[in-house]
Order: C-alpha cells, then structure tokens, then sequence
C-alpha cells in the first residue's frame, strides 16, 4: 500500500460562521432549563429516520433495490 500526505483541510470564515449559527438554532430548540442537551423532535408528518436525515446532509440518494426473483433469475418463472 503506499503511503501518501495528510490532506491539508483548510477552516474557512464560512465554515465557522454556518457552525456558529447551527449551535445557536440547537440551543434555541432545547430552550431553558434543558441542561444544554437537546430535546428529541416530536414526530410528525415531516418526521424522518436518522438514515434518512444522514442521506440527506451528505447528499446521497439511493436507487431502490428491484426484488423479487425475477431479479435473481431474468425472466424465468418458478
């Protein structure tokens, strides 16, 4: 295996303040007297899984899987 430099990940000003701003929405939604941890979201019709939350922040859509045995075997019928 061959061994390369770290990458250099580099802070930006926008970084930091999009950081600054999603502690302070954070610390709103617990509110006072929550003990600085956050409270879970009520469920509701924009409920999502954390899986989906996840997918959602990286970007990632995943393409439904086709089932069944048709899948495994083309077209033949058992």
């Amino acid at each position: 295996m061959l061994r390369r430099k770290p990458t250099r990940l580099e802070l930006k000003l926008d970084d930091i303040e999009e950081f600054e701003s999603v502690r302070k929405e954070l610390e709103v939604r617990a509110g006072p007297g929550a003990g600085g941890s956050a409270r879970p979201r009520p469920l509701g019709t924009e409920h999502k899984s954390r899986e989906q939350l996840i997918n959602d922040r990286i970007g990632y859509k995943p393409q439904p899987k086709a089932g069944g045995r048709t899948a495994h075997f083309g077209t033949f019928e058992f």
